[in-house]
Parts: C-alpha cells; sequence; structure tokens
C-alpha cells in the first residue's frame, strides 16, 4: 500500500507561481511513474506531468515551459512547480503512482486545490 500526500495548493493571482509537493509513504521511484493530475468539476482529471526514474518527464501541452516535474529520491517527495499560472489551471491537484510492474497497483493522494484569480 502506498499512501500519497500533497500540500502546496491555494490562491495566486494570475502570472504567479506555486510549488505543489507529494509525499510518498515509502520509496517507490524503482517501481512507480509518478504523475500529477488536475480536475474541475463537470470534467475528468487530466494528466499534466509524468515523470519516472528512467524517462524524461513528459507535459500536457499547455503547462510545456511553465510548468516542472521533479523528484527528490532521498524524500521520497515529487515536485510539480507551476510558474506563470492562468486562471485557465484553477483545478484540484492530484499526485499519481502508478505501478510500472504487474501488482504494484494505482494510487491517488487526497488532492490540493490550486486557484489563480484577481
Amino acid at each position: 500500500q502506498v499512501q500519497l500526500v500533497e500540500s502546496g495548493g491555494g490562491l495566486v493571482q494570475p502570472g504567479g507561481s506555486l510549488r505543489l509537493s507529494c509525499v510518498a509513504s515509502g520509496s517507490i521511484f524503482r517501481n512507480y511513474a509518478m504523475g500529477w493530475y488536475r480536475q474541475v468539476p463537470g470534467s475528468q482529471r487530466e494528466l499534466v506531468a509524468h515523470i519516472t526514474s528512467v524517462t524524461s518527464p513528459k507535459y500536457e501541452d499547455s503547462v510545456k515551459g511553465r510548468f516542472t516535474i521533479s523528484a527528490d529520491n532521498a524524500k521520497n517527495t515529487v515536485y510539480l512547480q507551476m510558474n506563470s499560472l492562468k486562471p485557465e489551471d484553477t483545478a484540484v491537484y492530484f499526485c499519481n503512482a502508478h505501478g510500472r510492474w504487474v501488482g504494484y497497483g494505482d494510487y491517488w493522494g487526497q488532492g490540493t486545490q490550486v486557484t489563480v484569480s484577481s
């Protein structure tokens, strides 16, 4: 069982920055792909950024050049640095750990609200 705890959300003005953190309950980067998703009411959850221990980070087109996903293995933590935030980035952001191997499962954090508004 993997537990994920997100933090760092909040209210920010357009053009501002936030850094989200996702702390995992153990050393997981070898066996899990880590991702950040977001969801607005009435819409499906969408993948924002994705990272594994063996591949380069991937980003959804609308956040390329503005968001950066990174991982600190020693702290079992994944970050999402969000710069140049726009109102359309407003959503609940979720951390995900997706097992890379059969039997490793799929886990979600509780979500953290990001609101971009003046």
